[in-house]
């Protein structure tokens, strides 16, 4: 599947390729989780072929929300839990059979601290994430729910393919009667 979250010129070709000398690869099943939501995070990975949603749990209600995705040619996990062994904040799941180039948050952090140009990596991913989560929550602010669904599409063509209503309701934060009358509108619109 065609991706865009990562669609912004970064360029971390020496994560990839430590993944690829020092990871395994570890397939999943569909549903199958690599991190599980209050467990000590401990993998970080490069996805070779499918795709993960993270998950968390509502605090009064224990809904499931989901909150991000992972891509094939993207990577994969709770950073920065997993560099110190906190606490993962999501699951982390397959939504269709995957693979991962796995490192453990140790591997990652001996990679980290191997000499300036690493700790200037990891410096830049951090960053990144952080450009990521922010675009994200400034959508909530200034896009209404039928542009952040627009916004998702143009993100990631294709994902409708392998989200049910209710999935996209959730990362929208909408309710799927949301999402099913902008599905409406489109269809209408378009004839």
């Amino acid at each position: 599947m065609e991706q865009k979250f990562n669609d912004n010129g970064l360029n971390l070709k020496m994560l990839r390729e430590f993944c690829e000398r020092e990871g395994e690869e570890v397939t999943y099943r569909k549903g199958e989780q690599m991190e599980c939501e209050g467990d000590p995070a401990r993998w970080f990975g490069f996805v070779t072929e499918g795709c993960f949603k993270y998950i968390t749990r509502g605090i009064s209600d224990n809904k499931e929300h989901i909150t991000w995705f992972s891509f094939e040619g993207e990577y994969v996990g709770d950073y920065p839990s997993c560099l110190n062994g906190n606490s993962s904040l999501t699951t982390i799941e397959a939504m269709i059979p995957s693979s991962v180039l796995r490192v453990s948050g140790d591997q990652l952090m001996q990679l980290f601290n191997q000499n300036p140009k690493t700790m200037e990596l990891r410096s830049i991913i951090g960053e990144h994430l952080l450009c990521q989560a922010r675009a994200r929550y400034l959508d909530f602010h200034r896009a209404t729910a039928r542009e952040r669904y627009d916004l998702l599409l143009s993100r990631c063509p294709g994902i409708v393919e392998y989200l049910d209503l209710q999935d996209i309701a959730s990362f929208l934060c909408v309710t799927p009667k949301t999402i099913s009358k902008i599905r409406k509108e489109i269809t209408f619109a378009k004839d």
